[in-house]
């Protein structure tokens, strides 16, 4: 690690009014959570299924619900890193506003950080909502009840079809975290992407509008990324690392 570049961060974080940090699964990888789409990922060992298989098949809702409950999608028990605290931190000195995350495993809200100050892209995976009304259901009471009678959760409301709360292939992205993002994307003045490969649109496009309404963008992943050449500062680094490199701020 470059203390030139550490130095070169942390000055542009003083500097910074108004500063958001976009997280992706290399936030998360360092708590033990394979990510999706590289070699060994979750996505190379089983078929994602879609929102509208989920929809169209009873079979393949119960297909989904065993593999929520079986823990083989790999964030069960997964705790807040170094990389978590450390955003967390930032977020509690005012030094970033809004922290805008692909990830869905909830380690950003476990580091402490306000469930406001954040915005789920892809949604939440500790909870479920009816796809109908929209009601909460808490993953525990729907596994014990999955477990016990072997039935597919269905709105304890409205009787409606019940899915965990994260966006799936072929489903919309969520309209009101799209537009807070794109409205905190276009008024910060430091956009901070961590662990994010920035191949998956349109999430992907946030930091380019960042860059294009004047925001500085730097980039902290492992590996190089197509956006590597728009940003003020690039490092091939552990999250974990660098942020608590940085430490502490004034």
């Amino acid at each position: 690690m470059q203390r030139d570049d550490i130095a070169a961060l942390r000055a542009l974080l003083e500097e910074s009014q108004n500063a958001v940090v976009f997280t992706g699964a290399g936030v998360s990888t360092e708590s033990g959570i394979p990510d999706f789409r590289s070699p060994g990922g979750v996505w190379s060992k089983m078929k994602p299924i879609t929102y509208q298989e989920f929809l169209a098949s009873a079979e393949t809702r119960r297909e989904a619900w065993e593999r929520t409950f079986s823990g083989v999608m790999g964030w069960t028990g997964a705790k807040p890193n170094a990389g978590h605290h450390a955003i967390a931190r930032l977020v509690a000195r005012g030094k970033v506003s809004t922290v805008i995350t692909q990830n869905v495993d909830n380690l950003h809200q476990e580091s402490g950080i306000p469930a406001e100050r954040i915005i789920e892209l892809h949604g939440n995976a500790s909870y479920a909502k009816c796809l109908d009304c929209g009601l909460r259901h808490e993953l525990p009471v729907l596994k014990q009840s999955f477990l016990g009678t072997g039935e597919i959760p269905v709105c304890r409301a409205c009787g409606g079809i019940v899915k965990s709360a994260t966006v799936s292939f072929g489903q919309s992205m969520p309209e009101a975290e799209m537009r807070r993002a794109e409205a905190a994307s276009r008024g910060c003045d430091l956009f901070i992407v961590l662990g994010s490969s920035l191949v998956v649109f349109p999430a992907a496009g946030f930091p380019l509008l960042a860059k294009r309404c004047g925001a500085k963008l730097v980039i902290v992943n492992r590996e190089p990324t197509e956006q590597d050449p728009f940003a003020d500062l690039v490092l091939h680094e552990s999250i974990g690392a660098v942020l608590t490199a940085i430490e502490p701020l004034q």
